[in-house]
């Protein structure tokens, strides 16, 4: 197997030293970056399967990156930062980050989460890589879906539901946060969450013998089965 890869965005450099030494012990291989551009580059030519980012970066702003990241990426994402305002905490996972962590850190406790956020995303494949569940096949590169050999025609907005709830990994999320990841940030205070579940009734229509891999969290929203 493969080593998993960690790109480390920090401009402190004993945390740098300390998580790279830590992570490699791990058997991670790391990269770092010093500044938000540098660790933009560094991000998209590495391709990581982790980041840890830092939000008070020079030359970019770290909610910032965690937006470009998560839009190109589902590289699993951990904010690593001195701010513990709960603001932060919440723009930063609404952006998409997966995990935070405040400074000071407990080592031990970082590499837990840093495991933790492997294992879950793991089973994922590289960016623009088919995705398959049972027998669902999306590929995001050409815009179709399948179920078993049978081509599966879906809206814009039904593709998007499925890729968003696929790229989730098993976990649960929020009517909210798919109308802010389908519909957009913008216009999803505008848009009734009861839309989230026409379009689910609809897509489990389409996928037939595998609709029961979208799976009804009560009173929060839906889930897939990735296996």
């Amino acid at each position: 197997m493969r080593s998993r890869k960690i790109l480390v965005i920090e401009d402190e450099a004993p945390i740098v030293r300390l998580l790279k030494y830590n992570l490699e012990r791990e058997g991670y291989e790391v990269r770092a970056a010093r500044d938000g551009e540098d660790g933009l580059k560094r991000f998209r030519s590495l391709r990581p399967d982790l980041v840890i980012l830092d939000l008070m970066l020079p030359k970019a702003d770290g909610l910032d990156l965690c937006r470009i990241m998560r839009s190109e990426s589902r590289a699993a994402l951990l904010i690593l930062t001195a701010r513990k305002e709960e603001a932060d905490r919440v723009v930063g996972l609404e952006l998409g980050a997966d995990d935070y962590v405040t400074k000071p850190f407990s080592v031990r406790e970082l590499l837990a989460r840093v495991k933790a956020l492997i294992r879950r995303s793991g089973g994922l494949p590289p960016a623009g890589q088919p995705m398959r569940f049972g027998s669902v096949a999306l590929d995001p590169e050409r815009h179709e879906v399948t179920v078993g050999k049978r081509p599966v025609h879906l809206s814009s907005k039904e593709f998007a539901l499925l890729k968003t709830l696929a790229e989730a990994g098993g976990r649960v999320m929020e009517r909210e946060k798919i109308l802010e990841t389908v519909w957009g940030y913008e216009r999803s205070s505008e848009i009734d969450t009861r839309t989230v579940d026409q379009h689910v009734a609809r897509l489990r229509a389409k996928l037939g013998p595998e609709s029961a891999r979208i799976v009804t969290v009560k009173s929060i929203g839906y889930k897939l089965k990735t296996n």
